[in-house]
């Protein structure tokens, strides 16, 4: 684990998951991206010489490895440095949500938190609920943590690995330019987020 420098970090402290040496199950390379400036760009430029995961982990004393979720995915409400996880561990414990996603939306000369819900079927996204969502966000995390807003939409994006892609959902809601679509399972999900009143 690493500092954004990239000096190496002692047990206990949360940094960068990387990799200086290759590892068995490390891709090759993109399809399509013959020069390989895709793949660079996408795993080596945060932190020359390593491979950036782009996960936030921290050794234990013990030798063991405690993965913290993504480290590109840092909200900055009022200032304080949010990670996503920690909302997810949360919302995770609300039956009605069988997914979520969170970003931040630049308002009023802050960050917002807004969290976009997939709910389970047969299920509706009101008052009350979005109510519950955040009470049980503020009673396990703190106050910054609590979205502004509470949406529900159809579907999250994901990479062809899985992973929800919070960038790409920031990106959108801001009307910026996605980079990297082309890396996404299911892009068409992107469009849930597009000119949303909220």
């Amino acid at each position: 684990m690493v500092d954004e420098a990239g000096t190496v970090l002692p047990p206990g402290e949360k940094g960068e998951l990387i990799c200086r040496t290759p590892f068995p199950s490390m891709p090759l390379g993109f399809w399509g991206d013959d020069d390989g400036s895709r793949y660079q760009a996408a795993y080596f430029e945060r932190i020359p010489g390593a491979w950036h995961q782009g996960d936030f982990a921290a050794w234990t004393e013990h030798g063991g490895l405690v993965i913290h979720g993504r480290s590109d995915a840092t909200l900055n409400p009022g200032g304080v440095r949010i990670g996503t996880a920690e909302i997810y561990r949360q919302v995770e414990q609300v039956p009605e949500v069988a997914e979520a996603i969170a970003v931040g939306q630049e308002a009023e000369g802050d960050t917002r938190i807004v969290l976009f819900v997939v709910l389970r079927e047969g299920e509706h996204l009101d008052d009350a609920l979005r109510d519950r969502i955040r009470r049980q966000i503020r009673a396990n995390t703190t106050p910054r943590h609590v979205p502004a807003k509470v949406i529900a939409v159809p579907e999250i994006p994901r990479t062809r690995s899985g992973k929800i892609t919070e960038l790409a959902v920031r990106a959108v809601i801001h009307g910026d330019e996605v980079r990297n679509v082309e890396a996404l399972a299911n892009p068409e999900a992107l469009d849930h987020f597009r000119g949303l009143r909220e």
